[in-house]
């Protein structure tokens, strides 16, 4: 089995910082993608940033600039620094990876994590 857990979701002011962290563990053969996604409420869940394995990164258009993310290979976590946040960066933040299973090292599979809540208010 394996299990995304993320961390660092809590309540800050507009203009401030967040840094979210998500790490993989469980029968990992090898991750591909690591990302983030969100979801505000009556929205549907949006792609904020994706991490590939060669290192490749691609940011929604709403987030370029102020988010940055980055991943530790030997940790199996994915990072997302979150700077000048506003109050529509609300969101439950979603960890995402697309990996192989020990038990199925030739087919890819997604997985999430339980979601980290965000609330950037004054």
């Amino acid at each position: 089995q394996v299990q995304l857990v993320e961390s660092g979701g809590g309540l800050v002011q507009p203009g401030g910082s967040l840094r979210l962290s998500c790490a993989a563990s469980g029968s990992i053969n090898s991750i591909h993608i690591m990302g983030w996604y969100r979801q505000a409420p009556g929205k549907p869940r949006e792609l904020v940033a994706l991490n590939g394995d060669s290192g490749t990164t691609s940011y929604a258009d709403s987030v370029k600039g102020r988010f940055t993310i980055s991943r530790d290979n030997a940790k199996n976590t994915v990072y997302l620094q979150m700077n000048s946040l506003k109050p529509e960066d609300t969101a439950v933040y979603y960890c995402h990876a697309l990996l192989s299973t020990l038990t199925a090292p030739l087919q890819l599979g997604v997985y999430w994590g339980q979601g980290t809540q965000v609330t950037v208010s004054s």
